[in-house]
Parts: C-alpha cells; structure tokens; sequence
C-alpha cells in the first residue's frame, strides 16, 4: 500500500465532467488499496473571476479581504471532488488548508508555509478515507485565512508530500509534462522525461506555467521527488529530481518567455550610498518581488544621479508605482516611468555550467532577428533578456530551433 499526493490544477478541474474525471483515477488508485490525499486548485476561470469582480469595487482591494475571498474557489472545488467520490462509492472528506492543518506567515495573499500538522489528514486517511485539500490556501497561527500566491495548489501538494512522507507525488495539470518550450509557441518542442530541480526552477521563475517557483524550491529543499504529467490521458510524465551527470550533456533544456512582466524605470535618483537600498527594501516590505535590476550612472547639473531600472510582475506594477510615488520627497527622485510592453526571454541549461559562448550565441540570433535586448541577467545555468513583447513569440520560436531544433 502507498500514500500518494496527487494535485489537480484548475483546467483539470474544470467542469463537472472533468471533476468526475479526476474522482475516476482516484477511484483507481483506491481500489488498488493506496492511501491517497488530493489536492485541487479552483475550477478554470473562477479566480480569475474573483479577483475581477474586486477590482469592479477598487483598484487596490484590501489584502486581507482578497483572501477571503479567493480562498472561497478552491472550497467549492473539494467539496465537488468529496460528491463525485461519493457517486463511485468512495469514501472521501473535503479539508480546507486550515482543517489540514497548513500554517503560514500573515503576509496576505503571498503567504509562506511555516509548518504542517497533517494529524486530521493521517486520521481520515487511516479511517479509509481519501483527503480531499483545498490548494492555495492555509491560515496563520491567529486564525487568518491566507493564500499562497498564483500557483500554489502546486506548493500545497508538494509541501503535503513532505509532511506526510509520501510515498508518491504527481502533479496533474493540462499537458503531458515539461515540455522544451512552449509547444503553441514553438512547435518543434518535445516532452523532457526528466529534469533537474535547479532547471525546473529557473524555467519557473522564467515563465514556464508548467510548476509554481516556490513549490519546486520547497521539493528541492526537502528532496520531494514527483511527476507532472496529464490529467487528459496516462502517458507518462516528466519527473523532477536531483541533477544527475548526465544531464550535463544537453547544453539548452529548455526556452522559456514570461509575458507578465513590466518594467519600471526610477529616474534621477541622487547617486549616494543608501538610495537604492531604500527603493528596494520599500518594495520588499510590500510584498513586490524584483527580478532584473539595471543601474546607470551620469550627471546632472554636476552633480551624480543614477536611473535604476527594475522588472516586476504586472499585477504588482501598481502597487510598485505607488511606493516609488511615495519614496519621490524623501529621495529626491526626479520623477519615474513605466513599460508593460515588454517580456523576458530565458535559456537553461545546467549544461552551461560546461559550455562557454551560449550568451553570445543567444544575443547573436536576437540581432539575427532584428529583436532588441534590454537588460541581461545571467546565472550559472541561465541567460535571461528583456526585449519588446511585440517580438517576444518569434523570439522564443527563432532561439529555440537553434539551441533545441
């Protein structure tokens, strides 16, 4: 007998008929006599929706409110998944992340998981029940409910995974596996049957939909080895994993585009020690994450004052603007501007490690293209570039065939 973690994104989960879908291989899975915990993200569109109908209201609803709000999604989810087991004879209780017993920080809607108790979980299960979890969401140790960022379901399962010592856990979405690139996108991409977590993780934080960031850090820090595969069809899937040698040999694993991207440009700030530590901890301290940062230095009037350019995620663009508007007076900011119109464009490869000239090589057939690059970042096993959004898909098309095929 195995205990498996299985989790069902929102697509999976969709309708009615794709609910019963997913209570049809569970069924399977329990009749072979496995423990098994589910864990389901929202049906398809419903968060969305959600958030849309808050931002009719203003455009910066309260945080803490949101959550309330969004957590409501994936509980009409579990319960659905509970009715449709109980239409095949199984037995099954639907658990929020709070009931099984998911703590997190208060940070509001991107909360971190501090801990679990799964002591209800392993109860219902030991009782023959399937577990049914609510993805995405958990409660701090004062009682407030919480989510845990776009993607999170993936986060809860794995994380569940960990505490309940797993025997197995599968990550069920709409594709087959982690693909090389987008397939719409680049049409010669192909199914990877393995990949490191360091890989998985920089195609992630790159803007692979494939896995949420946080969720592969959490299965590498704990050695959570799991598959992402079909919840459509029983083709095997892609397995994560410790890097092993051979993976080496293949220089590009895969070519990802992150079109959430937007990039805001700080001008004029006084060139003198403490300036940019003061931007970056304000935006830190609301929550915005920072990705690509470039900092140019001139004069002005004599005196030295630096532009400092930074990307963030497009939801947070507003939010971003409103601590930048507030830092102006203190720091003496000249004034700042903003860009949604723009992607990154993203290479890994733990094979970099060994090869030299794939920057070079992947800036060549921009300009090849006629495609401008912005900023760069790199790390050992990734090159990352900010180009236009307009050129972002024959972009990703053009550097994938030559790296890929």
């Amino acid at each position: 007998m195995a205990l498996i973690v299985q989790k069902y994104g929102g697509t999976s989960v969709g309708n009615t008929d794709r609910i019963q879908n997913v209570a049809r291989r569970v069924a399977e899975h329990r009749g072979r006599g496995d423990q098994v915990v589910v864990v389901v993200s929202a049906m398809s569109g419903v968060t969305d929706g959600l958030i849309k109908l808050a931002k009719q209201i203003t455009p910066l609803p309260s945080e803490r409110e949101m959550d309330m709000l969004l957590a409501t999604g994936e509980q009409q989810t579990i319960a659905l998944a509970a009715i449709a087991l109980h239409a095949r004879g199984v037995p099954a209780v639907s658990l929020t992340g709070a009931q099984a017993g998911i703590v997190t920080d208060g940070v509001h809607t991107k909360a971190k998981i501090q801990n679990i108790t799964p002591d209800e979980v392993h109860r219902l299960l030991d009782a023959g029940n399937v577990v049914i979890v609510a993805g995405f969401q958990g409660q701090t140790e004062e009682g407030q409910i919480t989510t845990l960022g776009r993607g999170g379901s993936d986060l809860t399962a794995i994380a569940m995974a960990a505490a309940l010592k797993a025997d197995l856990c599968q990550i069920y979405t709409d594709v087959d596996g982690v693909y090389t690139s987008d397939p719409r996108l680049a049409p010669s991409a192909r199914k990877l049957p393995e990949i490191s977590y360091d890989e998985m993780l920089e195609l992630a934080g790159s803007g692979a939909k494939v896995m949420q960031l946080r969720s592969v850090e959490f299965a590498k820090k704990f050695n959570v080895v799991f598959e992402v595969r079909s919840s459509l069809n029983d083709n095997p899937g892609t397995i994560v994993k410790e890097e092993t040698t051979s993976m080496e040999d293949v220089v590009v694993r895969g070519v990802s585009i992150d079109k959430n991207q937007a990039e805001v440009t700080v001008e004029g700030v006084p060139d003198r020690p403490g300036s940019a530590a003061r931007i970056f901890k304000s935006l830190a301290d609301a929550a915005i994450n920072v990705d690509m940062i470039v900092q140019n230095v001139s004069h002005d009037g004599g005196s030295r004052v630096t532009d400092i350019s930074f990307t963030v995620d497009k939801p947070d663009l507003l939010k971003a603007s409103s601590v930048i508007d507030g830092l102006m007076p203190e720091l003496g900011i000249r004034g700042f501007a903003t860009d949604e119109g723009i992607a990154k464009l993203s290479i890994v490869g733990v094979g970099m490690r060994s090869h030299s000239g794939v920057a070079a090589r992947m800036f060549e057939i921009l300009a090849e293209h006629g495609v401008n690059i912005g900023m760069i970042s790199t790390s050992e096993i990734k090159v990352s570039v900010v180009i236009p959004l307009a050129d972002g898909d024959r972009a990703l098309k053009a550097v994938h065939e030559a790296f890929i095929g």
